[in-house]
């Protein structure tokens, strides 16, 4: 494997193609958001994509965008959250909470590559499992531990998963948004697939 992705911090137009697209950054600091910008501008740049719309959710004959997934993800872990917080009586930190759900699929760009009208598996996908590059980028540009870790572990096949109540609640937002996805793709969703 040759470098798997580059950190970059320039990019204007990406960057601002970046915020213009993720819903929640204006939850958690501005010096959150400028991390949060950097860590997709890097994926974006280290991928295959020229735009953020090409980025696809899952490989598959029909695309169904990166990007409404993880906005989807994020709505739901935001109204997951309020309802843990009204319902178990924890209140979540958005500073926490709001990243992992914004970047739980942050390496997907570099995993999945657009082919005609679908998309496949890049050479990467048979070298990480997914989570761990987003996890490591993540690393590198200085986010906390419980977003690295949760972001690292969050794949339903993943050998383990966190224990915090974030990585709870991306599990069910995650899950319920992937869902959408397959029905939309015209795939069978995750809770009719048998084992």
């Amino acid at each position: 494997m040759t470098q798997a992705y580059t950190i970059d911090r320039g990019s204007n137009w990406r960057r601002q193609a970046v915020r213009d697209w993720l819903f929640g950054l204006d939850l958690v600091t501005a010096e959150l958001q400028e991390r949060i910008v950097t860590a997709w501008v890097s994926s974006w740049a280290s991928s295959s994509h020229e735009r953020l719309e090409d980025m696809p959710f899952s490989p598959g004959g029909n695309v169904f965008p990166l990007m409404q997934h993880v906005n989807e993800v994020t709505r739901a872990g935001v109204d997951l959250g309020k309802r843990a917080a009204a319902d178990w009586g924890t209140e979540l930190d958005p500073e926490v909470l709001v990243p992992i759900l914004i970047l739980h699929d942050l390496d997907k760009p570099l995993l999945y590559r657009r082919q005609g009208a679908g998309a496949v598996h890049t050479d990467l996908y048979h070298e990480l499992p997914h989570g761990v590059i987003g996890a490591m980028m993540l690393k590198e540009l200085g986010f906390a531990h419980a977003i690295v870790s949760t972001v690292a572990t969050h794949a339903t096949n993943a050998p383990f998963h966190g224990r915090n109540l974030e990585a709870h609640v991306l599990h069910y937002a995650d899950l319920f948004a992937a869902d959408h996805a397959f029905r939309a793709m015209g795939e069978t969703p995750l809770y009719l697939r048998r084992r």
